[in-house]
């Protein structure tokens, strides 16, 4: 606005200096050029104002932008910091998901292969054993009387037992029902996969099912919530078949609430025991005090005993000193010889 005023000053000033030199050529020399020269001094004192305004408006400007230019340079160091913590956040995301694809990777090849999927199996089996049950209470790789080991073992007080557990994981034949693109691809796939279940099934009934040496079932571990859903969800026949069996199929979360309350029954069968020996010692504990309150009573007749001996005692010396007192009060007299006179016999 200001810079405007001062050119539209300084184009009238042009203007009157213009129409003064005009006069002057023509020799003109009367009031109007007085009044020509006195506009030209006023007009040159406000364009120095102008000018001097404008010095002021431009250093004020300078220094806004300065101040401008400052401010966002901040505000762009900010961002650059914002951006690179940003990107250190996605490349430490990038590590990551990288170092989760090797474990991917490295799990489908345990999951490929049979004797890693068994390991793998049982693994998992013992860790969530481990996470709820103390030590004590299961034991690994437990070897039964058939010569049969089974991958874990939890000593449950009769009824119903020990009850044994196996870690199974038919894989092949579930990919292979869930990679099934048509119809006949599917049932053929679900064909092997109850065949495979079915073989399990038998194999944990015949082995670790002893009578007399544990519990009248055992479970089967699925250590996949996936296959253990496709099982019920489609396969309810096969189930029905490990039910009639005694063998109850268990996935993880089935198996961790299902330890829990062993847990519970463990702690309830320790707690009996202990109150079995509590009951145990406070019999022996009366026994001892009913003899020693008959030994109480012994010692009271004897002591009765005593103090009626004491008493008889006292009688008899009672008596004994009576006859010394009347021995003491006789009078034994002299005769006339001087000799003492005895009483007659």
């Amino acid at each position: 606005m200001e810079i405007a005023v001062f050119l539209a000053a300084a184009v009238a000033a042009l203007a009157a200096v213009a129409a003064l030199v005009v006069v002057v050529k023509r020799g003109q020399r009367g009031p109007e050029v007085e009044q020509l020269v006195t506009a030209q001094n006023e007009l040159a004192g406000r364009l120095s104002q102008l000018a001097e305004q404008g010095n002021q408006a431009q250093v004020a400007l300078t220094k806004t932008l300065n101040e401008g230019i400052e401010k966002s340079a901040v505000r762009t160091a900010e961002t650059l910091g914002d951006i690179k913590k940003h990107l250190n956040v996605i490349d430490a995301a990038q590590k990551t998901i990288g170092e989760l694809r090797s474990e991917v990777v490295g799990l489908q090849d345990v999951l490929s292969n049979k004797q890693r999927r068994g390991a793998f199996g049982e693994t998992q089996l013992f860790e969530l054993v481990a996470d709820v049950l103390p030590p004590a209470a299961y034991e690994t790789q437990a070897t039964l009387s058939n010569g049969r080991r089974a991958d874990c073992l939890i000593p449950l007080p009769n009824p119903p037992g020990p009850i044994a557990i196996d870690a199974k994981f038919p894989l092949e034949s579930f990919r292979a029902l869930r990679a099934a693109e048509d119809e006949a691809a599917a049932t053929v796939a679900g064909r092997a996969f109850k065949q495979d279940l079915r073989k399990h099934i038998k194999d944990i009934a015949e082995r670790y099912i002893v009578p007399g040496e544990t519990a009248d079932s055992a479970l089967m571990f699925l250590p996949s919530e996936a296959v253990y859903a496709e099982l019920h969800g489609a396969f309810a026949e096969v189930v029905d078949e490990s039910n009639r069996a005694r063998v109850w199929i268990v996935s993880p979360s089935t198996l961790w609430a299902l330890l829990h309350t062993v847990r519970a029954v463990l702690k309830d069968a320790r707690m009996h025991e202990q109150a079995g020996l509590i009951q145990k010692e406070v019999y022996k504990l009366m026994e001892n005090v009913r003899l020693l309150d008959d030994r109480a009573g012994k010692l009271q007749r004897h002591f009765a005993n005593i103090e009626k001996d004491v008493a008889d005692i006292l009688i008899s010396t009672g008596k004994l000193v009576k006859s010394g007192e009347k021995i003491e009060g006789l009078q034994f007299g002299a005769d006339e010889e001087g000799e003492d006179a005895l009483p007659p016999a």
